[in-house]
């Protein structure tokens, strides 16, 4: 696997990190990430965007879930309220995973190939057609790219990843019934949301001032591309009714007692599970009978 990774992935990022950098003047590999981070994000837009989508749609449905699962105590009953609330309202609660796992190798795979194309000595990876500069240019307006960089890129990067953070976390939302009845209490999922907001500029704060600084670079990049990103979809996905928090008009009835289906039936199991077990003991008093010629009668209980 990891061989399959290198040849169908690493060594192509590299070939193209390194032809950037020879195509632009004075070979500056800063330069070179730019581009070749914003390739790979319009490669992988149409999926990002259809995350997006995804997300906004469940945001807009967090009411609706929310008012469910405190109404259907049950869990297998509140599941399948759920399953037919995502099929009613077209919405999807994997559409938002599915392709950001096609994008994590990728991404992996691009901060090593950032790290070894500081170093002149891979050039040994290159294809035989790709044309390889004297030397590679690390100084960045002034910044060493392969050394770390303290406060203004680790900086930078934190400050994009909290806008991007506020873009995409679900507005805080509750029911006005919610309100009457004195029930404001935010679910573990909100508390979560809320927490990550600010943890994860932090650390990606620390983060940066650890590694190289190309890879702020990148980090910078890629985020200011996600803001744009969702800035495009917030402005374009047409939502459905409801979204605005308010569930008034949400008919929860619907949901409830809804029939078991699949492995939630369990009403024909026992006779089913009685009927195999008596073939099966069939069978081996059949068996029997031919060896010992004896005859063997079963009762079973009516």
């Amino acid at each position: 696997m990891k061989e399959f990774l290198k040849t169908i992935l690493y060594q192509p990022l590299y070939n193209l990190l390194i032809f950037f950098a020879w195509l632009v003047p004075g070979h500056s590999i800063g330069w070179a990430i730019i581009m070749l981070t914003i390739l790979i994000r319009l490669i992988l837009l149409p999926a990002s965007i259809k995350a997006a989508r995804a997300q906004v749609k469940l945001q807009a449905l967090q009411p609706k879930i929310n008012k469910l699962r405190a109404e259907i105590k049950d869990q297998q009953e509140q599941g399948r309220a759920l399953m037919k609330l995502y099929k009613d309202e077209d919405a999807s609660p994997f559409g938002s995973c599915l392709p950001l796992l096609i994008q994590l190798p990728i991404i992996f795979i691009l901060y090593r190939v950032f790290t070894v194309g500081l170093d002149e000595s891979r050039f040994s990876m290159l294809y035989s057609f790709t044309p390889r500069p004297d030397q590679i240019n690390t100084i960045f307006f002034g910044v060493d790219l392969a050394k770390p960089e303290a406060w203004v890129l680790p900086v930078l990067a934190g400050a994009l990843q909290f806008v991007l953070s506020k873009m995409t976390m679900p507005p805080v939302q509750s029911n006005k019934s919610e309100k009457a009845e004195g029930n404001q209490m935010p679910d573990a999922m909100t508390m979560a949301n809320k927490q990550m907001v600010y943890l994860f500029p932090i650390m990606t704060i620390f983060i940066a001032r650890s590694l190289p600084a190309a890879l702020a670079i990148y980090w910078i990049v890629t985020t200011l591309f996600g803001v744009l990103q969702q800035l495009y979809v917030n402005k374009t996905i047409k939502l459905k009714k409801n979204t605005d928090g308010s569930t008034e008009d949400f008919d929860i009835e619907k949901y409830k007692n809804l029939p078991a289906k699949g492995p939630l039936q369990s009403n024909s199991s026992p006779k089913k599970k009685k009927d195999f077990m008596t073939k099966v003991m069939n069978n081996r008093l059949d068996k029997q009978e031919k060896k010992s010629g004896v005859e063997v009668t079963i009762r079973t209980k009516k």
